[in-house]
């Protein structure tokens, strides 16, 4: 009997020990929030700004794209834009391909004249 009363007496005691649920999933909570202040917020304001960057494009900006074309901005469209890369050489880019506008000028430095 009095194996019994002992087993019963620490059953309570086991049950008070179980962790609390949020307890457990804290450094899953954690992680969650590391990774969207690192990672996720960024990437979404940089997404803004090359937006931005891209409604605002005007004839005549001087730009460089991610092929790693630079010209002069001669016709805009909905999606796609004229870019002269020379004297008589145009080529058509999609508006997103644009990466930088670059200062005005920075063509005839590059050309040399």
């Amino acid at each position: 009997m009095d194996i019994i009363s002992v087993a019963m007496a620490e059953a309570p005691a086991a049950a008070a020990q179980q962790p609390d649920p949020l307890m457990s999933f804290l450094p899953l909570i954690l992680i969650f929030a590391v990774m969207y202040f690192l990672l996720i917020r960024p990437q979404v304001k940089r997404q803004k700004e090359h937006k931005k960057l891209v409604d605002a494009l005007a004839k005549g900006d001087e730009v460089l794209t991610s092929g790693g074309l630079v010209g002069r901005v001669v016709e805009l469209g909905d999606s796609f834009l004229t870019v002269e890369i020379a004297e008589g050489a145009n080529a058509i880019v999609q508006r997103s391909a644009v990466t930088t506008v670059l200062p005005k000028g920075t063509l005839r430095d590059l050309r040399g004249g």
